[in-house]
């Protein structure tokens, strides 16, 4: 099924409200003052140059700030890592540059944006690190981790011996920058204060639940005093998986003053909460003549904070994706005075994942292999790490049907042999990997009198088409045409849903809308054989069918009652039916549970200047049943953007001595715009998982990143001769060749 987003509409006319949209009246508007130094103390803040502009309210800071708890567990959200979370406006402690430090609060935006360039700050500053390459020696083991988190595996047989005799052999060290998310969409909140102190708050997140939970915990205020909505989201990629600190300096404001505050970040600021962490990797790779391999040993470092250590699965995935007896991975955190890094699109995955298979690509060239054949040959019918079965995998079938779309079997062996006019051609593919998830959720369906239904969960839609992939299922259970459904989500006060991330929303809100529609079947059908001379009195609710509106007979629509005629005959104006989803992990875990993908490039690189044209990419994936194929394609489009992003442009540059990132703006922070973007082709191979959902799906959030940057590696060397291993491969690393960093 390929359909238009029924919020597309309301996007598209300006009909859908963001954040910092929604009307209040008295409304205040709040400016962030950020701090200028890495680490440190506040030794004095001076205010009254901004109180004296006229419509300036106040000037909040830790020294007048209204009560918030102290213990560390009040400000950890659901996805909080281990340690001890930032406590914005808390006291005087500096622990990375950008942070909040006061808030402007005014009648008008204006005046408070005015005013909080005269707030002036005076600062105790202490020794800081923000280089991961400069600190390596400082590495630990993460001790403080996230609950869920799988840390590596331990070692599988004799990995670094076996890599020692080898005959074949490679060893590569690759190094990515940070990179922020830049939704289009800055984050804001918008607290609207009732007039019995309830606060309404418009947040900018993905979960309207987490952001309650974090509120309700910091300011020890009941859940009943506080609403969250999120309806619309303009994007998020991950950043929206934490609260970040705009909501508790506005509902700070709110409560101090007992006003309605607003308060939205600039695109600066928006540089100054999580992003994907500096990593830098090590992969050695042994193999037989054969191309069997015999030994993978996968190592990373990566950046955390001092407060907190944030953990991703970066190496596991080399233990995970090809078969092999002897694996040894390794995992350690550097912490440095930035903020927590946080998930971004693929977490973990977009670096590991990266490293090992331009490390294979590498071993193919070394072995005199073609890269598929490679791949192919070290194949894992079952999970290496656990030994046990793929609850599906189709990723063989991604291999042969991505080939064949590409015209792979064309590609000449040997670097550097296509050229058309002064470029360069080069031919490259990869491997994309994710977790095929699933978590609880609770829905309800309610069907109206007169035929409408309404879907419920407090879900989120970050543009990624919840809304419509919850309204096919519904309206596909019940028999209903889409515009008779409606789902509404992104409210805390709705019934239950798991955080919007790690793709797994359709997997897990789409089960529970399934099943609570099945439970609303029964009830209809119950009451449909008890109607007089209902033509299904004697019928079992497994020969029904709910199809045009109707329960009939499955395959004799002429056998069939109305559900607007149950509907009056029930004499009730709604009936509701809820169902909280469980996962079963005791089946489950008896299974491993992954989305898989083959990424196919082709590059032009100007050998001169080292500038790459990505000019096509073949995406095949496997992920499960696909619920609307249009919505999934431009999922899978905008991953590969994305890895193209990752590939040549995005990285975000420290100014070491100042510790303070530098190109916070989108005119130097590079992403990639329509003319670096050419022929992008997707295919869904056919894949139905009923192990990980009661519908089949998996989820395609992911899987569209993982692979993209080092088909994009690469191909470069298809194309060049020269290896590039760090991200992004900029024309300075291309034409200087070898190790470039």
């Amino acid at each position: 099924m390929a359909v238009s987003r029924v919020d597309g509409r309301d996007k598209v006319t300006g009909q859908a409200r963001y954040a910092a949209e929604y009307p209040a009246a008295d409304l205040l508007y709040g400016v962030v003052v950020s701090g200028t130094i890495p680490r440190g103390r506040i030794t004095a803040i001076r205010a009254e140059a901004a109180l004296a502009v006229p419509g300036v309210v106040e000037v909040i800071s830790h020294l007048n700030r209204p009560h918030i708890r102290s213990f560390d567990i009040f400000y950890k959200d659901m996805t909080a890592p281990g340690g001890s979370p930032f406590r914005p406006l808390y006291d005087e402690k500096i622990a990375y540059s950008g942070q909040p430090v006061a808030l402007v609060v005014a009648e008008s935006f204006e005046a408070a944006r005015y005013a909080a360039r005269l707030v002036e700050v005076d600062y105790e500053s202490d020794p800081h690190a923000t280089s991961l390459l400069e600190n390596r020696e400082r590495s630990h083991k993460p001790s403080r981790l996230k609950a869920g988190y799988t840390p590596p595996p331990s070692p599988k047989g004799h990995a670094d011996e076996v890599w020692e005799k080898a005959a074949i052999r490679m060893e590569g060290e690759y190094y990515s920058g940070v990179e922020h998310h830049n939704p289009l969409e800055m984050f804001a909140s918008t607290v609207i204060r009732g007039a019995d102190g309830h606060l309404t708050i418009y947040d900018k997140t993905q979960s309207s639940q987490n952001s309650r939970w974090y509120v309700s915990h910091v300011f020890g205020l009941s859940k009943d005093k506080v609403t969250v909505r999120n309806p619309y989201v303009g994007g998020a990629f991950g950043s929206g998986l934490r609260p970040q600190y705009q909501l508790p300096l506005a509902v700070m404001a709110s409560l101090k003053l007992t006003r309605s505050v607003r308060v939205v970040l600039t695109r600066q600021q928006m540089f100054t909460f999580g992003h994907r962490p500096e990593t830098q990797q090590r992969v050695r790779l042994a193999a037989e003549p054969d191309g069997t391999l015999s030994a993978i040993i996968h190592e990373a470092v990566a950046e955390t904070s001092r407060m907190e250590d944030y953990v991703e699965v970066v190496v596991n995935w080399s233990g995970q994706l090809y078969a092999c007896e002897h694996v040894r991975l390794g995992y350690h955190l550097v912490d440095l005075d930035h903020a927590s890094p946080m998930d971004m699109r693929a977490p973990g995955a977009a670096h590991g994942v990266y490293a090992l298979e331009v490390a294979m690509d590498e071993l193919s060239y070394a072995l005199k292999m073609d890269p598929l054949a490679l791949r192919l040959k070290n194949y894992a019918e079952i999970d290496p790490t656990h030994g046990l079965p793929y609850s599906t995998k189709e990723l063989r079938a991604c291999y042969q049907q991505g080939a064949d779309r590409f015209g792979w079997n064309k590609r000449p062996p040997e670097p550097g042999t296509m050229r058309e006019g002064r470029e360069l051609i080069g031919w490259g593919m990869a491997t994309g990997v994710w977790d095929a998830m699933q978590m609880f959720a609770r829905a309800s369906a309610v069907l109206h009198a007169d035929g409408t239904l309404v879907v419920s969960s407090a879900a989120s839609d970050i543009g990624t088409g919840t809304y419509t992939a919850m309204s096919i299922i519904a309206a596909d259970a019940m028999g209903l045409p889409l515009e008779k459904v409606r789902f509404q989500l992104g409210d805390s006060t709705l019934p239950v849903a798991p955080i919007e991330g790690g793709s797994s929303h359709v997997a897990t809100v789409g089960s529970a809308v399934q099943g609570a529609c099945e439970k609303l079947q029964k009830t209809l059908f119950k009451l449909a054989r008890k109607m007089p001379e209902s033509p299904l009195a004697k019928a079992r609710l497994a020969d029904i069918e709910f199809k045009g509106g109707r329960l009939q007979l499955a395959g004799r629509p002429e056998v069939s009652v109305a559900l607007v005629d149950v509907m009056a005959f029930s004499g009730e104006l709604r009936l509701e039916e809820k169902y909280l989803l469980l996962p079963n992990m005791l089946k489950q875990m008896k299974y491993q549970r992954s989305t898989h993908s083959a990424v196919f490039c082709e590059v032009r690189v100007d050998p001169e200047y080292g500038t790459v044209r990505v000019t096509r990419v073949v995406s095949a994936i496997a992920a499960g049943r696909i619920i609307n194929a249009k919505a999934a394609r431009s999922q899978i489009i905008g991953g590969v953007v994305w890895g193209i992003g990752q590939a040549l442009h995005e990285e975000t540059f420290c100014d070491h001595p100042l510790g303070r990132f530098m190109n916070h703006n989108l005119g130097e922070y590079h992403v990639p715009v329509n003319a670096d973007i050419h022929d992008i082709d997707v295919i869904f191979v056919e894949e139905d998982d009923r192990i990980v959902s009661r519908i089949g799906a998996k989820g395609v959030g992911e899987i569209g990143l993982v692979g993209v940057a080092a088909a994009v590696s690469n191909a470069i060397y298809h194309a060049t001769g020269r290896r590039v291993r760090s991200t992004p491969m900029t024309p300075d690393k291309v034409a200087a060749g070898m190790d470039a960093i």
